[in-house]
């Protein structure tokens, strides 16, 4: 499994804890903001029909680049790289 650095990411104690400093869990709402975007390679150079990727989280992120702030789609990895495999064929 590959490291993620999640230093940039806001956490939070979950309510779900307990307030004696026990059985604590945090959690995150914006692991997103540590992903790595890449244009695709198969996104049109004038501007349109363009796909951003990131392939630097467990679950693999996928946004349209003309609205970054519309929430992404997420895949699990094997179902992003099957994906890939039958759209190279």
């Amino acid at each position: 499994m590959r490291a993620i650095d999640l230093s940039g990411v806001t956490w939070r104690k979950s309510s779900y804890s307990n307030s004696d400093g026990g059985n604590c869990i945090e959690v995150s709402d914006d692991f997103l903001s540590v992903a790595a975007w890449r244009r695709s390679s198969y996104s049109n150079t004038s501007g349109g029909e363009c796909v951003e990727v990131a392939q630097n989280l467990p679950l693999v992120p996928v946004r349209d680049s003309k609205d970054t702030t519309r929430t992404p789609l997420l895949f699990a990895a094997a179902a992003w790289a099957a994906f890939i495999d039958e759209v190279k064929r």
